[in-house]
């Protein structure tokens, strides 16, 4: 599981100011995602864990929303991040979240930033798969 892709999504259209129907300034979804590549530099995971921009997660509701995403793990949505004070607690959750035979992170073992801010827990459709072929 440890040598499978793992990616973590940032929306970089997260509360972002309009005028016009059109985008003005720097987002604060752009902010955490410069903050956690930058922090990223010095990461252990940062050639195991791609950290990867989107356009948007529609979620534009919450501010500051962020995926954790591997195949055979369930994926998990974060959102309402404030961007001042989460990339450190959004990598240290990652890394615990790349330990994770199958991805879970109980909500007593994430870092503070992430606790009350989950959006979804997406369970890997593999498990989905394998219940169908034994439920018939």
């Amino acid at each position: 599981m440890l040598n499978k892709q793992h990616t973590l999504f940032v929306c970089t259209t997260c509360d972002s100011v309009w005028q016009n129907g059109k985008r003005v300034g720097e987002s604060k979804g752009e902010q955490l995602l410069q903050q956690l590549q930058q922090l990223a530099q010095g990461w252990e995971l940062r050639n195991k864990f791609l950290i990867q921009g989107v356009e948007c997660m529609s979620a534009c509701s919450r501010s500051c929303v962020i995926a954790f995403v591997a195949e055979d793990k369930s994926t998990y949505l974060f959102g309402d991040l404030p961007v001042d004070i989460s990339a450190s607690a959004v990598l240290q959750c990652a890394s615990q979240y790349y330990a994770k035979p199958d991805g879970s992170l109980a909500w007593s073992e994430r870092p503070e930033p992430l606790k009350k801010r989950i959006l979804a827990s997406i369970p890997p459709l593999s498990k989905w798969t394998k219940l169908r072929l034994h439920s018939c």
